[in-house]
């Protein structure tokens, strides 16, 4: 499956008057890794806002280790920024580009929400995910490469869901073909990455926890029953056990790093 480079930077042009991001794109068929192509360009001078895109990965990761199967007529794309981030800040670029993201295809009549940390979701399924990856210089992030996989037409797990045939069994075409999603992800990732960079995580917190699909939800944490209660300004999920005899009675609060609990794919987790 081959993209059409043209229309996508034709439709970047007439969405954006004035640029955050300077964009560059490279597409490819089919890589093992569009974060790994991606490195490999800008070790050999590729400058950031250098773009990766590919239709198929033989070697896709997700985060935490976890492999992305990424099948022919996905969306994977890869994206270079230059910036100067405290180390330990290194989720709020994944915050940003899920937040940007979403309200992008938001803008698109699609309802897509935000899994915390990083997972796109469109009728409680996974639709994409997000791999943030850095270089530090000390205890400052000085570059990133932000990996999106997106389902398109690609085959997908039963937990997952791809956008083509949601758009058609909901009779929506806002979003016609894999060209116009790749310039809704670009301007997605730019929108997010601007509103952190330019308005700090004191602006994009909310605004990134008002979409999250997990607000409310019962989590289960070593055998005692807790609720989903917001994100915390350092990435944290915040659950408030309760007690397994009494629901009145309310032990600690808890906080969880990303990677550390699974939220699942449904009202509740385990």
């Amino acid at each position: 499956m081959r993209l059409n480079q043209e229309k996508i930077e034709t439709a970047l042009n007439v969405a954006r008057q004035q640029p955050y991001l300077p964009f560059s794109l490279h597409l490819y068929d089919r890589v093992n890794s569009t974060n790994q192509t991606l490195w490999q360009l800008l070790q050999s001078g590729a400058p950031s806002g250098t773009v990766v895109i590919a239709t198929q990965q033989t070697a896709g990761r997700g985060q935490w280790g976890h492999q992305w199967v990424s099948e022919t007529g996905g969306l994977y794309i890869s994206t270079a920024i230059a910036l100067d981030l405290a180390a330990i800040n290194s989720y709020q670029l994944t915050f940003a580009t899920a937040w940007g993201i979403t309200r992008q295809l938001q803008k698109c009549n699609i309802p897509v929400g935000i899994k915390w940390a990083n997972d796109l979701i469109l009728n409680k399924r996974k639709l994409g995910g997000i791999l943030t990856e850095t270089k530090i210089s000390g205890s400052t992030i000085n570059r990133a490469v932000i990996g999106v996989g997106i389902n398109w037409s690609n085959p997908v797990p039963e937990t997952g869901i791809n956008l083509q045939s949601w758009q058609t069994l909901n009779n929506i075409t806002s979003i016609p073909n894999l060209e116009n999603l790749a310039t809704q992800a670009l301007l997605g990732i730019e929108f997010g990455i601007e509103c952190l960079l330019e308005e700090g995580i004191d602006v994009l917190l909310p605004r990134y926890t008002h979409l999250l699909t997990n607000i409310g939800n019962s989590v289960y944490v070593e055998n005692h029953l807790g609720k989903v209660m917001g994100v915390t300004s350092s990435g944290y999920l915040h659950v408030r056990m309760e007690d397994s005899e009494s629901k009145s009675v309310r032990t600690p609060d808890f906080y969880f790093q990303p990677g550390t609990i699974s939220l699942g794919y449904s009202n509740s987790s385990n």
